[in-house]
């Protein structure tokens, strides 16, 4: 299933997912831990480019059963990270660190 763009470059992401295979959730979890940073069990924040994320899109779907599983993206613009808080415990997203695709 081919994955469609419409979001501009440079975005930041809030990515979340609910997978019932262990062994796929796992695998999703450590892709994603390579892309940004989590910030609870199931959802990470990643800042990606189009082509970046169009990729890891496609990548993480091959790991799950869009019958079973899901997998959400949540966009955010800069100025809408900037004002994002957080109570509690976590982290947010590392300003400035460089993450690789593979």
């Amino acid at each position: 299933m081919p994955i469609r763009h419409s979001i501009s470059a440079d975005m930041y992401w809030i990515i979340s997912y609910d997978i019932a295979d262990d062994s796929n959730r796992r695998r999703v979890a450590k892709r994603l831990e390579t892309m940004g940073t989590r910030v609870q069990y199931s959802v990470f924040e990643v800042e990606l480019e189009t082509q970046s994320r169009l990729h890891l899109m496609q990548e993480l779907l091959e790991c799950i059963d869009p019958e079973l599983d899901s997998l959400r993206w949540y966009p955010q613009c800069h100025g809408c990270q900037e004002k994002s808080r957080k109570i509690g415990q976590g982290r947010y997203l590392e300003q400035g660190k460089d993450y690789l695709l593979f």
